[in-house]
């Protein structure tokens, strides 16, 4: 069993941790094979020679949820986050070899609900494919935990994730104020079948693929907080 206790304070400390052989290769193969038979004709699918994605992939895929969460990781998931977290958002991500796709430094501030409302605390408003976008308080975001499955072995040569281990504890961090004579980086290598647990408040950026793999990741985001009656998680599902 891994060393849960000090997975758990580097995720308090630095915002993140990476927990590897979480997924058999039995399992890994079971979640590759559901997505690549799942109906690419859904416009949750977005396709281009640099990203494949595919959003609210749980309920774009039904025969995803019960291959993804096995025994392992519901316990890690009741371990680290508590018994009554939910999922809010999925999103698989597949990276192709020398896709040029790289993400610049940043945190994740949106959380996806079912409509627009005004509330106190809640805005900027987006909208994309009828899926609304919010920046909530610093409370929801700061509460959200994000488990990233690794279906491929990240590192840097296919755009592994660089993060800046502390900044999820700044609140919002704007990019263009990082004070890089204090803030270090680590990259984050992820085994195939091994996961990365992570504040969405956590700087982070990836850099375009120059190796000849794939990085396929499954994006989950988890909390436990009910939203304003006004507004609801455009996507939840129970634990």
């Amino acid at each position: 069993m891994h060393n849960q206790h000090s997975h758990k304070q580097q995720l308090h400390d630095a915002g993140f941790t990476i927990i590897d052989d979480v997924f058999t290769p039995q399992e890994l193969s079971a979640i590759s094979q559901a997505i690549t038979a799942a109906d690419a004709s859904s416009p949750a699918f977005r396709k281009t020679e640099d990203l494949f994605a595919i959003r609210q992939c749980l309920q774009n895929i039904p025969a995803l949820p019960s291959l993804v969460f096995t025994p392992a990781l519901k316990a890690i998931i009741h371990q680290f986050f508590g018994a009554d977290y939910f999922i809010v958002k999925s999103i698989y991500f597949d990276k192709p070899a020398q896709s040029n796709w790289f993400v610049a430094w940043h945190q994740d501030l949106t959380i996806s609900v079912d409509r627009k409302a005004a509330l106190p605390g809640y805005g900027p408003w987006t909208v994309k494919q009828q899926q609304f976008g919010v920046q909530p308080p610093l409370e929801v975001l700061e509460n959200i935990f994000t488990i990233r499955i690794h279906l491929d072995d990240t590192d840097s040569s296919n755009g592994a994730l660089r993060v800046i281990p502390g900044s999820h504890r700044k609140g919002v961090y704007r990019p263009e104020t990082i004070n890089w004579s204090v803030e270090t980086v680590s990259v984050c290598n992820v085994q195939k079948g091994g996961i990365m647990i992570m504040r969405p408040l956590l700087l982070h950026a990836s850099d375009r693929a120059t190796g000849n793999t794939n990085r396929r990741v499954l994006h989950l985001e988890f909390s436990n907080i009910i939203l304003p009656p006004e507004i609801a998680w455009a996507e939840y599902l129970p634990n």
